[in-house]
């Protein structure tokens, strides 16, 4: 990686809007906001959705790091009680479509277990790449 940005948000269901917009004004110039802003949605509602972040004073990370020809968001969390799985969705009406997404949208991504939380992270291709 050779630039990296990161921010933190309060674990509040408003904030994952604030976080697509930290994503989408960096991606701007770099040409995948808008899948930048879907992956970083989907991560954020499920760390503020699933895990310790979304309780009482909880909170969660976002950081983008660019590199020559990708850009991977990744959302550190405070940890649940499981870890992020790709679910099979078996109809349109419930959830568990997020991981779905940002595997489509990502050339990769992945999620790994920390000390006292987790991460899950996509790279996206940069556009003409």
């Amino acid at each position: 990686m050779l630039t990296k940005w990161c921010r933190a948000f309060p674990g509040l269901p408003e904030q994952v809007a604030e976080a697509r917009h930290f994503v989408a004004a960096l991606l701007r110039d770099w040409g995948r906001a808008d899948e930048g802003e879907l992956v970083v949605g989907e991560l954020a509602a499920n760390a503020v959705r699933h895990t310790l972040s979304g309780k009482a004073g909880g909170w969660f990370l976002v950081i983008v790091g660019f590199g020559a020809d990708f850009v991977r968001i990744e959302v550190i969390d405070q940890g649940g009680d499981g870890v992020p799985v790709m679910r099979e969705v078996v109809s349109l009406e419930e959830g568990g479509r997020g991981l779905v997404l940002v595997a489509t949208c990502a050339k990769d991504w992945g999620a790994k277990a920390l000390p006292k939380g987790s991460s899950v992270w996509a790279d996206l291709a940069r556009e003409g790449v």
